[in-house]
C-alpha cells in the first residue's frame, strides 16, 4: 500500500512538473524575438556586474511590453563557431513588432539605458520575427 501511494505521488509530481514546463514553453512568444548582446567595459568588475544585473532586472520587472525574458552569460566555448566574447545576453519576446517598439520607448527601458550605458562598451541587437 505504501509503495502504491509513493508511486502515485511520484506520478502526480511528475505530471505537475511536466504541465508547468509545458505552460512555460507556451509563454514564449515567437512572434517577435529581441536578442541583445552586451560587452561591459570592465567585465571582471563584480561591482559593475552587480550594477548592470540589478538595473537590467529592475527594467525587465517593470516592462509593460516584454512577455518573456532570459538573461545569460557565455559558457566556455565548446566549438569554434561559438562566440563567447560578450559579457551578457538578453532575449526578450513580444507579441508583435509594435509591442517591441513600445518597449523601446517605455520609461523602464529608457531608465535602464540611462543607468547602465556607462557600463558597456558595445551592444549588438538581433531582432527576429517568427515564421
Amino acid at each position: 500500500m505504501k509503495q502504491t501511494i509513493l508511486i502515485f505521488t511520484f506520478i502526480l509530481i511528475s505530471m505537475t512538473t511536466y504541465s508547468q514546463e509545458k505552460q512555460t514553453m507556451k509563454n514564449f512568444d515567437p512572434a517577435f524575438v529581441h536578442t541583445v548582446f552586451f560587452w561591459l567595459n570592465n567585465p571582471e568588475s563584480e561591482t559593475d556586474r552587480s550594477k548592470f544585473e540589478a538595473s537590467l532586472s529592475k527594467f525587465l520587472n517593470n516592462s509593460d511590453f516584454a512577455k518573456t525574458n532570459f538573461i545569460g552569460t557565455p559558457p566556455k566555448a565548446s566549438r569554434d563557431v561559438v562566440d563567447g566574447s560578450f559579457t551578457y545576453s538578453l532575449i526578450v519576446t513580444f507579441e508583435s513588432a509594435e509591442a517591441q517598439q513600445n518597449y523601446q520607448d517605455e520609461p523602464a527601458h529608457l531608465l535602464f539605458i540611462e543607468e547602465s550605458s556607462n557600463l558597456w562598451s558595445k551592444v549588438i541587437v538581433y531582432d527576429s520575427m517568427g515564421l
